[in-house]
Parts: structure tokens; sequence; C-alpha cells
């Protein structure tokens, strides 16, 4: 081959490569925290001093050696809080329990297909879950194998409800029952052999990023064809219907299991007396299914209670007419156009309403209620006696002594709910006929034996937020009605109500309510502007007890889609430059050497000047290293000792999008974590947990989940509590509360009103409410676990190693997508700043949830109070990194997040003079050999383009024919003249 030939084949391959290596060096740098969630993020090792050496920096102690240790309890935690959490709602004639050793038939795709969870974040890993089969098989039922084969055999073929995260037009709302005209001939003459019952299994699921169908007349596939016009996603199809008249006709004794994490219409089988008995099951994650054959069996006795009204008939609910998709005519930014959704029921959500409007005569409720919130059965009888009470001051509690016996003839358990009444006048704000107070489980009684539970709850609770007039909480004058309930409708027999007098009327507008850091006033008049208290063009109604039918909920008219100023002005893109221009934050110090390390602050208070001079230790490029990578982790910090975190998913027990290594048990959903109405339950479940961390090397967890079952087709109700803000508040601080005994920081999440998912990520929906809503409704949870989660950790105290022990809270949050009127959730200072660090005294840091969306601005966020985002570099990145606002705001992120890693498990193993050294992860020194390769390339193909430029500057990019190379003249041909300077070389 020529030379010529030669360079112009491999200078153009070189050049390939070269530009393929450069490509892929700057992937892996500007992804790279990405790619550590795939392939590993490489090790810090932390190396203690020789003056430390021997001391005690476990500060999480393992109770496991191993992580299937561990699991072993996990598993059987989770068929106990299954087993609690189970709600028996009908048990005519006492069919249930069954006989163990039954022959039974059980019906349906979803015995044979069980939903165990639900998708996206709250979703976990279910392969080897205990199905229904395994689990009534377990508790000594003989199960009909034939109609088991028939319906699992349809299950594989034929598909069930799926819900496409943010691909509504992917997902699919198919019930996918079997039709009964299929049932195999085999299959109905088996019914004979196991005919001692039938149990009818009736499910549905839920998923993140989109919600349940309201209108199920578009829906394709052979079982929802013959769907009534109108009907909807959580009635009882027509296929549904027809087999519960199959097992009714075939079977004496008739059991519906329901395996839905959302309440459904379930009038049908509630009133029909062929219909013997109802157990609702949820979700029931990886070993809950036992505990459904235990309770069928007798083995256990159900003693949970519902966690939301199940209501006859869902249209006529207040939050129909405005739940789902309505965007503004007039709002397009550079993230696209406007959506919203306006809670025109203020505080009537739930219970709050039914009970309401019963009182108020606006419905009758025994046809509205199937069942009433916080209601359950059991198969013994108990009895109630109050024998103690203690009224406090205004300022101070009211306690129920509740002595609780067991009159039945077998063991069980009992749950006592307190509610109180406010006095409510016309006109004035608007109060609900009851609210729950407080509650209490009881150990299990045997017959004969009694317990005594107590029941407590702060009298500034019973106070309503006036936004229209005090600006804050207000606990009007007159007399309180204190009711022992055993659920939200039905007076405990025997127990009268109490009644607490207020002389005079308390405005919380100086010194606020006990439990607040600073007086809570209104913060969000913005978005109560958007709402009038009578019916007008264009404006959102609040619905009122004085005129429920006058005030109603209506859908948003052509004129309520066109957004006020107010909140096209808030859906304009964030300007940083402008925030800091009129910011008059000072510059503070940065990379200073003062000698500290992370570890040197655990245990120090939030306030204590030492963390100033660490503070002052930091660059701005260690801060946003740190905040812009932020998903499932905070990274180390090197020059102080501070380790890298893992941070895991999700409600029902560990999970990541990103690393299925982090997959850990399947917890019930926590509809089933409410339903057991056991506080000590869940403090374990969150303790659990904390021991799965200690195994898996985690840190923090994206859990408790806060939102509020406002609307039952919420796509995510699986993932959240109830529809009441207390009960979801109490079960979320003993979740997160036993968790932190094993240093795991516990992120509520979504803060705050995500209460349903369509257009959630469409720039943001706007969530409209009055704040007497925003603050009693959908805020009330997450200040609960606030303001009530606590924990000791340990820390080393001197410079002997002596521990010393210190309290700490609630030490992390997640933002939601969602805007609260127009503004970003994590980019509103209201929100972020002033309610949840000055009014609750939040201390720890918030994170975004996944900020992949260009309206979740990070510089909006860090400016309004949010810390840390949970996204990559460079799919986010901040505008102003030098402005004085911008560093202060950086130092400020900084703060939060190193006081919660700080007091974390992260810390364990590290002393004081510590040093941490990184051994990058394999895939690193991958990058390294790209990086040499790309130099060698480089190098050669600089070697191939100086050879070729050298000759072509002598004119001879290749030697004539017959030539030899490198010569001045050709060989043997010492007569042939030089061209001419100025004529072009001869060719060959």
């Amino acid at each position: 081959m020529t030379n010529r030939k030669f360079l112009g084949i491999w200078i153009p391959v070189l050049a390939f490569f070269t530009i393929l290596l450069v490509a892929a060096n700057v992937a892996l740098n500007i992804f790279g925290a990405w790619v550590e969630t795939q392939l590993g993020t490489g090790t810090y090792t932390v190396e203690t001093s020789e003056d430390t050496e021997g001391w005690d920096t476990d500060y999480n102690k393992a109770s496991y050696d191993s992580l299937e240790a561990e699991q072993e309890d996990a598993f059987a935690l989770v068929q106990e809080i299954e087993s609690e959490g189970i709600v028996l709602t009908k048990n005519e004639n006492a069919v249930l329990p069954l006989t163990s050793g039954a022959s039974i038939t059980m019906f349906g795709r979803f015995s044979a297909d069980p939903v165990y969870g639900g998708a996206g974040s709250g979703s976990v890993d279910t392969s080897t879950a205990v199905d229904a089969l395994t689990g009534l098989t377990n508790a000594g039922f003989d199960v009909n194998p034939t109609v088991y084969s028939m319906f699992s055999d349809f299950a594989q073929n034929n598909d069930k409800a799926d819900i496409v995260m943010d691909e509504p037009w992917s997902s699919n709302y198919t019930i996918g029952e079997m039709p009964v005209e299929q049932y195999s001939d085999e299959a109905t003459a088996s019914f004979g052999d196991y005919a001692d019952a039938a149990v009818v299994v009736i499910g549905r699921g839920g998923g993140e990023g989109g919600d349940l169908t309201q209108d199920m007349t578009d829906v394709q596939g052979t079982a929802d064809e013959r769907a009534q016009a109108g009907e909807h996603m959580l009635e009882l199809n027509q296929d549904e219907l027809a087999m519960l008249e199959v097992a009714k006709a075939n079977f004496d004794n008739v059991v519906v299991i329901v395996n839905a994490s959302t309440t459904m219409e379930l009038g049908p089988i509630q009133d029909d007396a062929d219909i013997d008995s109802v157990l609702l099951i949820g979700s029931p994650g990886q070993t809950g299914y036992n505990a459904v054959g235990e309770a069928l069996n007798g083995t256990i006795n159900p003693s949970g209670r519902t966690v939301d009204t199940w209501a006859a008939d869902f249209t006529q609910d207040p939050t129909w007419n405005n739940f789902g998709h309505f965007e503004y005519s007039n709002i397009d930014t550079e993230n696209g156009s406007g959506y919203f959704v306006q809670y025109e029921e203020g505080i009537y959500v739930g219970y709050r309403y039914y009970e309401t409007a019963a009182v108020e005569d606006f419905i009758d409720y025994d046809s509205a209620v199937i069942y009433p919130f916080g209601y359950g059965l059991s198969y013994t009888d108990f009895e109630w006696e109050l024998v103690g009470e203690d009224m406090g001051d205004t300022d101070g509690e009211i306690t129920l002594e509740v002595q609780v016996t067991n009159t039945g003839d077998v063991a069980g358990k009992d749950v006592v709910e307190v509610y109180f009444n406010a006095p409510y006048t016309e006109g004035g704000v608007e109060k609900a006929e009851v609210v729950l107070g407080d509650f209490a489980k009881t150990s299990l009684l045997e017959p004969g034996a009694s317990e005594t539970v107590s029941l407590t709850f702060a009298v500034a609770d019973m106070a309503s937020y006036d936004y229209e007039n005090a600006g804050a909480y207000v606990l009007d004058e007159g007399d309180y009605g204190i009711r022992v309930q055993s659920d939200s409708h039905t007076l405990a027999e025997g127990i009268d109500e109490l009644t607490y007098s207020v002389g005079d009327t308390v405005v919380f507008d100086e010194d606020g309510r006990p439990s607040d850091a600073v007086t809570a006033v209104n913060q969000f008049d913005d978005v109560s502007a958007l709402f009038s208290d009578t019916p007008q063009e264009g404006v959102a109604t609040n619905l009122s007890r004085a005129d429920f039918a006058g005030t109603w909920p209506t859908a948003p008219t052509e004129a309520d889609m066109v957004a006020p100023d107010a909140i096209v002005e808030a859906f304009q893109p964030y300007d940083a430059a402008a925030a800091a221009e009129a910011s008059d934050a000072e510059m503070p110090t940065t990379g200073a050497e003062n000698g500290l390390q992370l570890i040197d602050l655990r245990g120090v208070a939030f306030d204590d000047p030492l963390w100033d001079l660490l503070l002052d230790q930091l660059t701005v490029q260690d801060i946003t290293t740190v905040i812009l990578n932020g998903a499932y982790n905070t990274a180390a910090i090197e020059s102080i000792v501070k380790p890298a975190t893992v941070d895991l998913d999700g409600p029902a027990g560990f999970s990541s999008f990103l690393n299925d290594a982090y997959n850990g048990t399947a917890y019930p959903s926590e509809v089933v974590i409410g339903q057991t109405w056991n506080k000590d339950l869940a403090f374990r479940m969150g303790q659990q947990i904390g021991e799965e961390a200690l195994q898996m090397e985690a840190n923090g967890w994206y859990a408790p989940a806060l939102n509020i079952h406002r609307s039952p087709f919420a796509g995510r109700n699986f993932e959240y509590y109830s529809e009441d803000p207390y009960l979801s508040g109490a079960m979320a601080e003993a979740t997160s509360s036993g968790a932190l005994t094993k240093g795991v920081y516990t992120f509520l999440k979504h803060f705050a009103m995500n209460d349903q998912e369509t257009n959630r990520v469409n720039n943001g929906v706007s969530s409209q409410a009055n704040e007497q809503a925003i603050r009693e409704i959908y805020l009330k949870a997450f200040e609960i676990p606030v303001k009530e989660v606590t924990g000791e950790i340990t820390y080393v105290a001197d410079d002997e190693g002596t521990l010393a022990t210190a309290e700490v809270g609630q030490m992390a949050m997640m933002s939601s997508f969602n805007r609260i009127g127009g503004t970003w959730a994590g980019g509103s200072p209201a929100l972020m700043t002033n309610v949840l660090r000055e009014e609750w005294g939040f201390e720890g840091f918030v994170i975004t949830d996944f900020n992949l969306y260009g309206y979740m601005y990070p510089d909006q966020g860090i400016n309004a109070g949010t810390d840390h985002m949970l996204t990559f570099e460079p799919m986010k990145q901040l505008a102003d990194t030098e402005s004085a606002l911008a560093v202060s705001n950086l130092r400020q992120v900084a703060h939060h997040m190193l006081y919660t890693v700080a007091n974390s498990n992260a810390m364990d193993g590290i002393a004081p003079a510590s040093t941490i050294t990184y051994t990058p992860p394999a895939w690193r020194y991958w990058q390294t050999g790209i990086t040499i390769a790309l130099g060698v390339l480089i190098a050669l193909g600089a070697v191939l383009v100086t050879v070729r430029v050298r000759r072509h500057g002598k004119g001879e990019d290749e030697a004539p024919e017959g030539a030899e190379a490198g010569t001045d003249e050709p060989q043997g041909s010492a007569d042939v003249e030089a061209p001419a300077k100025d004529e072009a070389p001869a060719k060959s």
C-alpha cells in the first residue's frame, strides 16, 4: 500500500475512534453520578486515628448478623401487619370463621393474580410473595384446583388494569374479570366437590403517574364492552356481578375478599342477603396472604378498621366534579400550558362531609354510606366503660381512660376512637360535625379479660383555622362534644358524650398554639383568593354546611379555565438573577481551614455556633455537587469526612428505580398499615425497616407517604394511609420514630397537596384550596410527625471517647410535583420555610420529587427552603452560584443536609480525627483506560498528520513510480527536469 493510501485510510479511522472515545469520556464525566447508580459508586474507606482506636463508634447497632436473618423476621412482621389490618365488614349468620380443612372454591381472576401492592416508587419486589392459593392452603383449606387453574390460565392470557407512569394514553383500565360464559364445563362440574364456601376475590390496583378512570365507556376489551354508560372503575362491572350470581347460585356460604387499597362501591355486596361475609384485605405484600387464610379459619380474629368512608355512590361525593384533567386556556410558557384542580369541597373530605351532611339533613346517611370511617367487626364482642377523664386548660390536654372487656367467646383486639364536635355558627368558620382526636388499640384480650386504654389530644387541636378574619387558629367559645365512638358515626354504647366548655374565644394569633414554634398565620392568601363563599362566574366556590345545596361543587366552566393574572404570573419561569438583585444577603465565608469534620457535629444542636465554623470550610463546588446529584443518595465531601449516603424508596419497603440490589421486604400497602389502627405496630415496622437499612448499608428512606385520600380515584392512594390527616400523621410519626431508632432518616412525602396523579408533571398541576382546608386537611398529616417524631442518638462527647446521647426529631421531607396555587410546592417560601421551618420548627433537609421537569427550578427551590434535587447533573443546573444570595442559600442547604447526615447511621464507624479515602468502582478504571487510549490515538494521529504535512510541504505526498522515498530525484531518471516553480508537480 502506498503511503498516501495508508494515510488516507487510517487518519479518518483514527478520527472516528477519537471522536467516539471523546464522546464516551465526556458522557462518563457528565453523567457519572447516574452511571454510578448502575455500575457502582466505589467505596469510601474511613480510617480512624491511633488516638481513637478502641472507641465504640457503632452508634446504631444491628440486631442481625445478615440480611437473610433480618428478612425472616421482616416476613413474619408483614404477616402480623396484615393480620391486624384485615377489616371484617360483614359477617351474617357468623359464617366466618370457616372450619379449618373446609373444601372451598375460589372465584375471580384476582384469586390467581393478586394485587400485592402498587406501581411506581411505592412498588416492591413481590416475585416470591405468598399468593392467595398458598396462603389459604397453608391455613388448611382444600382449594378447588380446577377452578383455580381456570382463573390462573385466564389471568395469564388476559390483561388487567395497568397504570403506566405519566402515560394515560398507554395505560389500561380494563378490570379484566373472566366472563362467566367462558367458565369451562369441567370447572362448573367441580363446584359440588368444594362446596363448603365460595371465596370470591375482587381486586383493583393503582400506580404512580396515573389515576383510576371515572368513565369506563371508552375502555375496550371483552370484559368491559358490556359496561353501562358512565360506569366507572370502582364499581362492580358486569362480569363481577355475574360471577357473584354464579357463586350465590351454587354455594350456601359466600365470602367476598376485596383485594384493593382504595374504596369501591360495595352496595350490591353489602345489601345482598345471599352474600354472607366481606373482608377488606388491601394489598398484602410478601406474606400477607398467610394472614388472610388465618382470618378465614379463625386462627386470627380480624381487628382492622376502615381508613376511609366507603360511600354508596361516588358520583355524589363532593370531590367528584373536581378531580382529573382541567386546563387553563391562557397559560403558555416554556414548560407548557397550565393545569389545575379546585378543592371546592374545602374541609369536607371523607367522613367530615358525610357526618356533617347527615346532621344537616342534606343526605340520608344509611343510604349514602356503606361502611363508615373507622368501622370494623370482630368474631367476638367487647364492652367499654369510661373509667377516667381529665379535661385540661385551653393550653393543656384532654385525656380519657376507657376500659375494654372481651365479653365474647374468642380472643380478639379492639379499637377505641375519640372524636370531638366543635360548636358551629352558621356563616362562621366551617366545622365538621366530628373530627378524630385520638385512638388506641388493645392488646389481644382473652374472653373475659379487660384492658384500660388512654386517649389524649390537645385542647388546641379542637381549634379551627380562620383565614378570613383572624388569620390564625381560633378556639371558639362554647361547648365542645367529646365522643367515644366505635367509628365516625356510632357512639360507644354506655358512654355518654362529654362536654368541654370554652368560656371565651381563644385566638392563637400571638403566642400560637402550644405546639407551634412560631405562631401560625396566613401564608396562602393568594390561593384562598381563588375561592368565593358564594357562587360567582369564573371563581371557585367554598362548600359550606350552611348551604350544602347552594354551594355544591361543580366542574370548572369555560370561565374557570381562564387563569387569574396572579396564577399566570406564578407560572412564568423563575428569574434567579432578579432574585439575587433584590436580595440584601451578604457573601458568607467559604473554603476556610477550621479543621472540623462532620463527626464533630454529631449530637450538636442545629443552632450551635460550631456549625458556622464547619460551614465556613465548604466551597460552593462542594455543595453544588451534592445537591445536584441527589437521586437516591447524598454525595461524599472528603474535606469534612462526610460519607456518601444511600437513600431509597418507598412506603411499602425499600426499592430503587436505579438499582435492583436495594429491593427489600415487600410490606403491605400503607392502607393496610393504616387499617391496623395500631401505632405500636407501625413503630415496629419502622424499626424493622431500620434493621434492614443497617444490613443494606442504607441511610434514608423516601417514606412514609402522607397525602390524603381526597378522591377514591387517585391512582396513588395505595401509598397513602387514609382520608383522615390525624390517623395518617399518627401512623407516620410511629413509623418514622421506629426507623430513627436505627439511625434512618425518613422523607415524609409528598409535601404537599399531591392528591391526584393526572397532570402532575405537566408543568405542575395547580392544586387550589382555601387556607383552612390546606392547613386542617392537607398539611396536618405532615405537621404531626414533624412536631412529634423523637429519637435518641449516641455520639462521642469528649476526647476520651465517652459516649453521650442527644435527642433529635424528624429530619427529612420530600416536596411534591404540584403547585400550590401558581407556585411549585418545592419553590414556595410560604410552605417550605414559613410553615415547615418557622411555624413547625423543622431542622432537617428537604429533597424534591424526581426533578426532571423544567418548571422545578433548582434556584427557586433552594431560595424557598428546599435543599436537595432528586436528579443528576447535567439534567438540572443552578443558574446562579456566585451571588451573595445564591451562596448564602447553598450554605443553608448544606446546614440542613449535614445536620441530618451527621445524626444518622451514615456516621457509624467514624470517630473524630478520621480520614476518608475513595476507591473508584471498576468502571472508573475503564474510564481511565478510555482516557489513555484517547491519548494514544491523539498522539498517533498527530504523528500521522505530521508525516503527511511534511510530505505535502515538500510536494512529495508520494514518491513517483520508481523513486525511493526520501530522495530528491527519481532514480534512473537523471535527465528528467523538475517542474517549474509555478507549475503543478507531475502526477504519476
